[in-house]
């Protein structure tokens, strides 16, 4: 079978593949909309699908229906999940959210332009004499993570090991199984996650022992002396606290960056536009996170019978909306194949909607717009090593390369 996206011809194309999605993104969502409709219930995997653009912003919506609560349903399940803030429902949802909110202020992120602008100058002083560089591995991945250690007070000279958590975190695929395979895999995906999280709890509970001792201005000793309606968080929240903004706090910029260089190198004219009018850069972001969503999928839980499109929606039953389908219906967007960053309005959903819109979503947005223009800035005739491979990031709901080896000269 062969399908066009950006004008090339694409042969034998998998929808489900992740290398196929990093490469040919609208021919992959749109042929997986188009495949199974607007819902499908996933036999194999045992969840529902929602691809387009209405269904995926209604679920977002509709927490009361839709329940983040991962923990509660999990249990009845008989599986072992952690807590955070995102898999929180109200009201404790809201509480907790307010508190960490404060860090992600205007004025905070304000304070943090400098910062994010000198560590990016850094990071291209290491490589701009070579001449090539991975963005993933010497950029987008240190940026964010050295950002998010220095709020949290932690030290940004442990990255390589945040990278390797957050990497473990995300691992997972939801393609085709048998269900025994289903099974078996599922169940190793719990082990590790449960490995990995436990780790990561264990580092953290020293920091936070330190800090009760010796309390500094960062945002774990702040966690600590907070209080909701009178009460300290628990040592669990502190730790799911912790964690979730260390690895949520850098995959989505991660991604972000490597996903407008991608974007750029196949639109080599939007490149050479916001080299010479940089004022255009937040709309492009706006693009990318259209064209190539960071976050491919939200998943919610059934809270009583729903039905949806004729179909019936039990209680606890799982429920993906594909937000990078939903990014590409041509009921939202129109022309959802082209890549454009006049696009207005651009409503997308890629950093979710409703109570649990994210957290960093400015966050990411800064960084990644002063990354690139500094890039642009920097590095002329910058373009993709096509030389080298382009393997996607083994994620069933991040979306972006593993590694992106480009080329270029100092300007």
């Amino acid at each position: 079978m062969e399908h066009t996206d950006r004008g090339r011809q694409v042969t034998s194309l998998d929808p489900r593949s992740l290398q196929d999605q990093l490469l040919y993104p609208h021919a992959c969502f749109t042929a997986l909309r188009e495949k199974h409709g607007p819902l499908m219930y996933n036999n194999a995997a045992r969840f529902w699908e929602a691809f387009d653009y209405e269904l995926v912003h209604f679920i977002a919506n509709q927490h009361e229906l839709f329940s983040s609560d991962s923990v509660k349903y999990a249990a009845e399940r008989g599986v072992d999940e952690f807590q955070s803030m995102l898999n929180t429902d109200p009201p404790r949802h809201r509480q907790l959210r307010s508190l960490v909110s404060q860090a992600f202020t205007p004025r905070t992120l304000a304070q943090l332009a400098p910062r994010i602008a000198e560590i990016t100058q850094s990071l291209l002083d290491d490589v701009i004499e070579r001449g090539r560089m991975d963005v993933i591995a010497d950029l987008s991945f240190p940026l964010p993570v050295i950002v998010i250690a220095e709020l949290l007070g932690v030290p940004s000279e442990d990255r390589v090991q945040f990278k390797q958590w957050s990497d473990e975190l995300v691992m997972g695929e939801y393609g085709e199984f048998a269900s025994e395979e289903r099974e078996e895999y599922e169940r190793r995906a719990r082990e590790r996650f449960r490995k990995t999280l436990d780790t990561i709890y264990d580092y953290f509970r020293v920091v936070i022992a330190q800090r009760r001792r010796e309390p500094r201005h960062d945002l774990i000793s702040e966690l600590i002396a907070a209080q909701i309606e009178g009460e300290y968080l628990t040592e669990q929240e502190l730790l799911s606290f912790c964690a979730l903004l260390l690895v949520a706090g850098n995959i989505t910029t991660t991604n972000l960056i490597g996903n407008a260089i991608l974007c750029f190198d196949e639109h080599p004219e939007v490149m050479e536009r916001l080299r010479r009018e940089p004022d255009f850069m937040p709309a492009a972001i706006e693009e990318v996170l259209r064209y190539r969503s960071p976050v491919t999928g939200i998943g919610r839980f059934a809270t009583q019978d729903i039905i949806l499109r004729d179909r019936h929606i039990r209680p606890g039953d799982f429920v993906i909306g594909w937000v990078a389908c939903a990014n590409h219906d041509p009921a939202q967007f129109p022309e959802p194949g082209t890549f454009d960053i006049t696009r207005t309005p651009n409503r997308h959903v890629s950093f979710g909607h409703g109570i649990h819109f994210c957290l960093g979503a400015p966050l990411a947005r800064l960084e990644t717009k002063i990354a690139l223009n500094i890039m642009l800035e920097r590095l002329h005739a910058l373009r993709r090593n096509h030389d080298l491979p382009l393997p996607p990031a083994h994620s069933s709901f991040i979306y972006g390369a593993k590694s992106l080896p480009i080329l270029f000269e100092e300007r």
